[in-house]
């Protein structure tokens, strides 16, 4: 078997990310370029050899060629030996699996960090709180990364920023530190629950842009939702512990933007599809790579409800995937009680 071509930088620090699907792969560009040593682990042997070998993943991220520094391998082994930092792109309902198959490979006080935006379906829990009771480790050793980030663009290097989120203001600044180059800024906040929520949520009003884009509605509809989508965001997250301020900046507002509006959104994708009358099922068989949204509205919408937190946008997009309401339903409710149709007094 090919061993992983290695070209590490002089005190370079050594940096493991687990995924190789476009998100993971151009996270791994984004460190490599920062000057890190990073080694990124695929599942799949070939794509492994083919990052390593030819600097390019052609599954995911065509076009791109790869820094040097960056290399591969599909044995956790090689990837997680002496990794100071790593970092988690995998999907979100698979995490807890995956976790358990590298928690006696994570090097003794690395900081772990999280890049996926999900809930779990089954405990609720956001991704932190999964990788805190799978690894066992300390709070301030755990990070998570949101913010406006399309993986293409970046991969691209189109300047764009993130936010990382840790309970120690030096873990995220550490982390922050590390996933900064020429065309990619880390900002840095203490504020988990905001963060990971944000990055959760935005995902669902990007299905119900999708949608009512799908239907053919226009732009007037599409703010509409957006901006009320903001409030349902925000007064989810808050409910929570969240702090407001968060779901103003980049994890909220600037990924509910970044998502929304752009076709490369796999969550727009799918709503899109959903909105030209596509099935829950044949919308997911049309997606190569998890739209996390879809999964997340079912979870969400429960943790809603035991804090009383009204979102009719989210629970109008569960009513769709369930098949419950025509797509072209979706924006006029918006303002309506559901059950009576009479127009809602609503403050904004």
């Amino acid at each position: 078997m090919t061993m992983p071509i290695r070209i590490p930088q002089p005190g370079a620090r050594r940096v493991a990310v687990l995924g190789a699907g476009s998100w993971g792969t151009t996270f791994a560009k984004v460190l490599a370029d920062g000057g890190a040593d990073v080694a990124i682990w695929a599942r799949r042997a070939e794509l492994a050899r083919e990052i390593s070998e030819s600097k390019r993943n052609s599954d995911y991220l065509p076009g791109i060629n790869l820094p040097r520094n960056l290399w591969s391998s599909s044995r956790l082994t090689d990837v997680l030996d002496g990794a100071e930092i790593v970092f988690l792109s995998v999907p979100s309902q698979s995490l807890r699996e995956n976790l358990r198959a590298v928690r006696t490979l994570i090097p003794q006080g690395a900081i772990v960090v999280s890049l996926m935006k999900g809930v779990e379906k089954d405990t609720r829990f956001r991704m932190s709180e999964v990788i805190g009771q799978e690894l066992e480790i300390h709070p301030d050793l755990v990070a998570v990364a949101s913010g406006p980030n399309l993986a293409l663009e970046i991969a691209k290097e189109q300047p764009t920023a993130a936010v990382v989120a840790s309970s120690s203001l030096e873990t995220a600044t550490t982390v922050a530190t590390i996933a900064t180059n020429p065309y990619f800024r880390s900002f840095v906040n203490t504020d988990v629950i905001g963060t990971e929520f944000g990055g959760v949520l935005k995902n669902l009003i990007a299905v119900a842009i999708g949608i009512v884009d799908g239907v053919g509605y226009g732009e007037n509809t599409k703010a509409s939702i957006i901006t009320r989508g903001l409030v349902e965001m925000t007064d989810f997250a808050v409910a929570y512990g969240g702090l407001p301020q968060t779901l103003s900046g980049l994890a909220g507002l600037g990924d509910l933007i970044a998502t929304c509006e752009s076709s490369l959104s796999r969550n727009n994708t799918a709503g899109r599809l959903l909105g030209q009358g596509y099935s829950f099922t044949d919308v997911v068989k049309q997606m190569n790579q998890t739209a996390e949204g879809l999964s997340s509205v079912a979870p969400v919408l429960e943790l809603a409800q035991a804090k009383g937190v009204d979102m009719p946008i989210v629970s109008q997009v569960a009513e769709v995937l369930a098949g419950t309401m025509d797509p072209r339903d979706i924006a006029p409710h918006l303002t309506t009680d559901t059950d009576s149709g009479k127009v809602l007094p609503l403050v904004e």
